[in-house]
């Protein structure tokens, strides 16, 4: 038996399909002591027994991206390697048996076509020529994309591998790793033993956790946070059927099932809407290539579905009935990147039954990430540095599993919210909220009050694509803050202490906006990559001559704190996460400061407080800071109050703003207000591969003063010119609605996709931000256009603009 090297570069732990890519990308980009160790052999763990579905289109741009490029890689490997793929250009069919699923597959068929795949809406009549076997009877609608295909999962991870080891790489089967050695936020050396007993030590720079459902387990060995748990995964496979040819892959979501012919037969696969967990007293060392007992009452209402969808399977015998663990993650994203709290250890794991088609492009992805230090593009939809440290409890994994799996099949409804493992994130103001109405969503474990509901209102949202049952609460509550005054929660954003001797310079380093300010300024600034694109977009407040306040949303609290961390290098500062210390609520419109007035005895005057400070204030008979900022457009206040102290403080302006007709108000109506006022939402309309000049956050960039990280980039765009604008979009035709991803086409040509959306209640229509190119183009020139938003394969004309449709000046906001 091949024993391991000494000394590697890296050390990749597990050598399913996704270890074999990153083993692979790897070695392309001319790494050499590459080490990959797999405890059993090659795909012994979920890769051998995958379906095998390798489909293009994923929920956003760059998963899209990446699964294009799994695709066209496994079109070629064969080619390069000698192993046989399987893999076929076959093509997929999706299916709508619902005017609400119609209109999901439309919006995402108008997704793909913004994102350059192939696409084609058919009818149940040219259904029935492409799938002959299937019911169309009750059929509304379906997609077909032509370049999706199959193959066979166990030979891509195996000419992966092939290919790796063709250009170095060192693959160890049989090879257990038993512990790792950690200094500080390094791992320095991986332990191993063998099945015939010999163990040893390798000394390594980096170590890649790809170990799949042990992921969880590995990462703890590590000291890192990885959330997923296995769930069981059924499917059957039929006997042969006479005559039957080549098909495309059929999935019927509304009916959790999926169908494939292989080799003259049918695979019918299924994501049941309560899943079985499995493995929760850990999973067994001996585990390989196994499969887990029938549950035959489990997997039966899907085959009677399935019956009458396919009506041949009723006339077929069951050749297969296969169950097998795969891995869930809480959000159903994979996790990718490097490990928050460590700065050598990488993650690619938990592909939630979409490893085969995801493992190329999340290969390359990882590859050119630790190659250079930098992610290739915006990789936020999967970076585990999403996730937040209690998401890898046992007990929550469990219940949040039950759900995920089935989600991979549900209907994905705009504002759809998790039903598992709730409540775990309060805000000091949660039970009063919910005495008030409030429907509270979920983010990032935070439950956050997303609207009110009125007196004799099921306060539960009930899901659409049209207006939902909560939009005429949503637009009450925006035009209070346009026109009087509301009160609404943002205990949950992230707020993080930055502390020390050298806090002052060094948030000039990160940031690119100049943090030389008195005290009590808060200054709107983002952190740049040295690419220039936006790694974080936070508000900060000088507390004293040693001490700032961060302000972050709350999914990238985590994420923004390890960016910090990571650039500390000698200077002298310490980094507190200081969220659940103090309540944030929120006093915002045009009467905020009448109301302050009637509950402080302290001075909110332009004089005193102007926009862009904070100061100490009474309030009732607490005390708390107010900071003069608004993400709503209108004259307010964020109250900051600690955390013993905010229900009274809450009391009190609820007591006083009886008088004024003051509204609770939910996060719902701050995303509307935000997108009339243009206002950027990280994660969509911002991220690590935007540009900031591009995205039109050029004023906060400082003009003078120390270096900072991205400044380069910053100056060399100014001097080439922009190559995209990020224009805000609203509707013509009040009706439509937009969320997100729909194409914005320019003179009747598709130049890119919505980055958000919402609806602006006080401007009557559906509004959104995109990016759209300029290469050599004024301003004025983009806007001399005509635009339109294709919404679920309708074009509908828009209005375009550079600056924000609601108070462009912002002299409400200064009032």
């Amino acid at each position: 038996m091949a024993l391991p090297p000494e000394q590697a570069r890296v050390v990749i732990v597990g050598g399913g399909v996704i270890g074999c890519s990153v083993a692979y990308h790897l070695t392309q980009l001319g790494w050499r002591d590459v080490v990959l160790l797999e405890r059993k052999q090659l795909t012994s763990g979920t890769t051998w027994h995958a379906a095998g579905l390798i489909a293009q289109l994923r929920a956003t741009k760059n998963m899209t991206r990446l699964a294009k490029y799994s695709q066209e890689l496994y079109g070629r490997l064969e080619a390069e390697t000698g192993v046989a793929t399987g893999f076929r250009r076959n093509g997929s069919i999706t299916v709508a048996l619902s005017e609400a699923r119609r209109e999901e597959i439309l919006r995402q068929a108008s997704m793909a076509r913004a994102s350059g795949v192939e696409v084609e809406e058919i009818g149940p009549a040219e259904l029935k020529t492409r799938y002959p076997h299937v019911n169309v009877e009750d059929v509304k609608a379906a997609v077909y994309l032509d370049k999706d295909g199959q193959g066979d999962p166990a030979n891509i991870a195996l000419a992966l591998a092939k290919g790796a080891k063709m250009r170095g790489a060192k693959i160890v089967e049989r090879t257990k790793v038993t512990g790792f050695e950690k200094k500080g936020r390094r791992i320095t050396g991986v332990s191993w033993t063998n099945e015939t007993g010999e163990s040893g030590r390798i000394a390594c720079d980096m170590v890649v956790n790809c170990a799949g459902m042990w992921g969880h387990e590995v990462g703890r060995q590590m000291g890192v946070n990885v959330p997923l748990h296995a769930c069981e995964h059924f499917y059957i496979v039929t006997d042969t059927v006479p005559g039957l040819t080549q098909l495309p892959v059929l999935r019927v979501p509304e009916e959790c099932a999926y169908y494939k012919e292989d080799a003259g037969k049918i695979l019918l696969g299924a994501f049941e809407p309560v899943a079985k967990p499995w493995g929760m007293n850990g999973i067994p060392d001996s585990f390989e290539f196994d499969q887990l007992p029938e549950d035959f009452d489990h997997f039966e209402p899907i085959l009677e579905r399935a019956v009458n969808r396919m009506p041949l399977l009723a006339e077929t015998g069951i050749h297969t009935f296969f169950n097998g663990p795969e891995s869930f993650t809480p959000d159903d994203a994979y996790h990718l990147g490097l490990a928050p709290g460590m700065d050598n250890v990488w993650v690619a794991a938990g592909f939630n039954s979409i490893g085969i088609q995801s493992a190329g492009g999340a290969g390359s992805a990882l590859a050119a990430w630790m190659d250079t230090g930098e992610k290739p593009f915006d990789l936020g939809d999967v970076d585990i540095a999403r996730m937040q440290p209690f998401q890898g409890n046992r007990h929550y994994l469990f219940e949040r599993s039950r759900e995920t799996l089935g989600l991979l099949y549900a209907d994905h409804f705009p504002y759809r919210q998790k039903a598992t493992a709730r409540g775990i994130r309060r805000s000091p103001l949660h039970e009063q909220l919910l005495r008030e109405g409030a429907v509270m969503g979920e983010l990032s474990g935070w439950e956050r009050a997303n609207w009110f509901a009125d007196p004799g209102q099921p306060a539960e949202y009930e899901y659409s694509w049209t207006r939902q049952n909560w939009f005429d609460n949503a637009a009450r509550e925006h035009r209070a803050i346009r026109e009087n005054v509301g009160l609404y929660d943002m205990s949950s954003f992230g707020k993080i202490r930055v502390e020390g001797p050298d806090a002052e310079a060094f948030l000039n380093h990160v940031s690119a906006s100049d943090l030389s300010v008195p005290v009590g300024k808060i200054v709107y600034s983002q952190f740049l990559n040295a690419s220039g694109g936006i790694e974080a977009d936070v508000t900060v407040t000088r507390l004293s001559e040693t001490a700032y306040l961060v302000v972050t949303p709350a999914a990238t609290r985590l994420a923004d704190q390890e960016w910090l961390r990571r650039h500390m290098g000698a200077f002298r500062v310490a980094l507190f996460d200081a969220t659940a210390a103090e309540a944030v609520i929120c006093v915002m419109g045009p009467r905020s400061r009448d109301l302050l007035r009637r509950v402080s005895p302290s001075d909110f005057s332009n004089a005193t407080n102007p926009f862009g400070t904070c100061r100490e204030i009474e309030i009732g008979m607490a005390l708390a800071r107010a900071h003069r900022v608004t993400y709503v457009g209108e004259l307010g206040w964020e109250i900051y109050v600690s955390a013993e102290m905010a229900a009274h403080v809450f009391e009190v302006l609820r007591e006083a703003g009886r008088e004024m007709e003051a509204r609770l108000c939910g996060l719902h109506m701050m995303d509307s207000c935000r997108i009339e006022k243009g206002f950027r939402h990280f994660g969509h309309d911002i991220s690590s591969e935007d540009h900031i000049l591009e995205a039109g956050l050029g004023f906060a960039i400082k003009k003078t003063g120390t270096d900072y990280i991205g400044r380069d980039a910053v100056a060399r765009r100014r001097e080439e010119g922009l190559r995209h604008r990020l224009v805000q979009f609203m509707l013509t035709d009040p009706e439509p609605l937009l969320y997100h991803a729909e194409p914005i086409l320019r003179d009747g040509g598709i130049v890119g996709y919505l980055s958000s959306g919402a609806y602006g209640h006080h401007l009557g229509a559906a509004m959104g931000m995109g990016y759209v190119p300029c290469e050599g183009q004024s301003a004025q020139e983009v806007l001399d256009s005509t635009y339109e938003i294709e919404v679920a394969g309708r074009r509908v004309g828009a209005k375009a603009s550079l600056k924000p449709f609601y108070d462009p000046k912002s002299e409400r906001v200064k009032a």
